[in-house]
């Protein structure tokens, strides 16, 4: 008897050591979620990876610079003004272009373009640009139009269906695509040859795009983070096979199912595509990867398990080879 008290001494104890604070256990597993300031830190780091500056003269006239890519970005320095008044001397011109969807994964700037009806669906882009002229870091505006001529072979080949569309960021560092009105021929962007014309009225973010088509019957998807992930400190985006100038985010967020969603219920169903959800730790991206073929209402699920670590380079090497 004395060798059975034992026993179920031992037993209970063991019992005891692996049932209490689960709490703790969970987070020894999982680690310390990063927070809002850390994840927004590594996007910011890749935004600055992929900015150009120049510098001229307002008394250069009719500027004409070439980007690391091949664009031709051409501005009349004349036009430049500040609270309404010409400026002279020396200006800064900051200039970002991304041209594939793990550029646009790591700056967070998906291709989600908003309907007629206010929900948004994903956009196959010809180039997202941003432009800004400063003068002592002060933002200047612009009283006429630019140009930006940008070779078609950076997207795929020339397609006359692009039009030119503005880009809307939310204090939650949601960006949101919406088409410039008459947005075709020379108040937007047209094709000639083998290359995009774009007639740019405003500084900020700009995009040559058209709507992802699809006939098939669409559906609403949701995705399950990890413990202690939300919409602050990660991020859920949707990269379909075949397209590789297109990214789409899961831009909303329900805190009590901890669940991401695409709630215009704007994804072909039978779509083969693939989930990334993405994090920060330690200053390195951490992410997982996850093929997917659409079914109705689906909702999938991301463990921490699934993750991996890696630089910036090596995770948009990772959604550029995707299919």
């Amino acid at each position: 008897m004395k060798t059975l008290k034992t026993v179920l001494a031992s037993v209970l104890l063991t019992v005891v050591i692996f049932s209490c604070n689960p709490d703790e256990r969970l987070e020894e597993n999982l680690g310390t979620p990063p927070s809002a300031a850390d994840f927004q830190n590594v996007k910011d780091q890749a935004l600055d990876n992929y900015t150009q500056n120049f510098q001229f003269d307002v008394s250069d006239g009719n500027v004409t610079l070439t980007s690391q890519n091949g664009v031709q970005i051409n501005i009349n320095a004349n036009c430049l003004t500040l609270n309404g008044n010409a400026v002279t001397g020396t200006i800064d011109l900051e200039y970002v272009e991304l041209f594939n969807k793990g550029s646009m994964l790591s700056t967070n700037k998906p291709s989600m373009g908003e309907l007629p009806n206010g929900d948004k669906a994903l956009l196959i882009s010809g180039g997202e640009f941003f432009v800004e002229a400063t003068q002592n870091g002060i933002p200047l505006s612009t009283n006429c139009s630019y140009q930006l001529i940008v070779p078609a072979n950076l997207t795929g080949v020339a397609d006359p269906a692009m039009t030119l569309w503005e880009g809307e960021i939310a204090e939650d560092d949601t960006l949101t695509w919406d088409e410039v009105d008459d947005a075709t021929g020379q108040g937007g962007v047209f094709v000639e040859g083998t290359e995009y014309y774009s007639i740019l009225e405003n500084f900020g973010w700009n995009n040559i795009d058209r709507f992802y088509s699809d006939t098939r019957p669409k559906t609403q998807i949701q995705v399950q983070a990890p413990v202690g992930y939300n919409y602050t400190n990660s991020a859920v985006y949707l990269s379909y096979d075949g397209e590789d100038s297109g990214l789409a985010q899961l831009d909303t967020y329900d805190g009590t199912l901890n669940l991401f969603s695409e709630h215009y219920g704007q994804i072909p169903i039978g779509l083969e595509c693939h989930l990334i959800f993405v994090t920060v730790e330690d200053g390195n991206w951490k992410y997982a990867i996850k093929p997917v073929t659409i079914v109705a209402n689906d909702i999938i699920t991301f463990t921490s398990s699934e993750t991996t670590i890696g630089t910036e380079a090596n995770l948009t090497a990772l959604i550029n080879a995707l299919p």
